[in-house]
């Protein structure tokens, strides 16, 4: 090999090397900003509060929480399971009637409220009746941030979180 072919070779692999580096920190960089590339960051999901109330016998139960969002980026809650039940639906409530939906919004550095009266993730089918004092572990999945496992306290049925001090 001559000289020029070796400072060829070598101006080659610096650029090759520059141009991984650069794509490296263009991906992390992302993540501090919209969000909008397929390398931004996933969302950073936290919950608080989960709860069940005992439910009254085995066709269905309701379980209730608050979802937080940690990040600059908006994601959706997208499925629930359980080895409680088969069948576990996200719901909201309109106009006083429940409803079954696909996904719910969880906003970017916001938060989404599943409780008494409103959304909340409905227990089809159990197959035991959890009593007051127990837990129940759900996982919550989401379309981009990893899952969430939750163990739900199983309250009183008459529990309702707004009017406990125990947040």
């Amino acid at each position: 090999m001559n000289r020029r072919t070796t400072r060829t070779i070598a101006a080659a692999l610096s650029l090759t090397a520059a141009l991984a580096i650069s794509g490296c920190s263009s991906d992390s960089d992302s993540s501090s900003g919209s969000g909008a590339k397929s390398g931004a960051a996933k969302p950073e999901m936290t919950v608080s509060g989960g709860y069940m109330p005992e439910p009254v016998n085995d066709k269905m139960a309701g379980a209730f929480m608050v979802i937080k969002n940690g990040s600059k980026t908006a994601d959706k809650l997208v499925g629930v399971t359980s080895p409680l039940s088969d069948d576990l639906q996200i719901h909201e409530t309109k106009d006083q009637k429940m409803q079954q939906v696909q996904a719910m919004d969880v906003p970017a550095n916001g938060e989404l409220n599943l409780e008494r009266g409103g959304s909340h993730v409905m227990f089809m089918g159990l197959k035991n009746t959890p009593k007051v004092g127990e837990k129940v572990t759900v996982e919550l999945r989401f379309e981009k941030a990893d899952p969430v496992k939750v163990e739900l306290d199983v309250k009183e049925r008459t529990y309702n979180a707004k009017n406990s001090t125990a947040h």
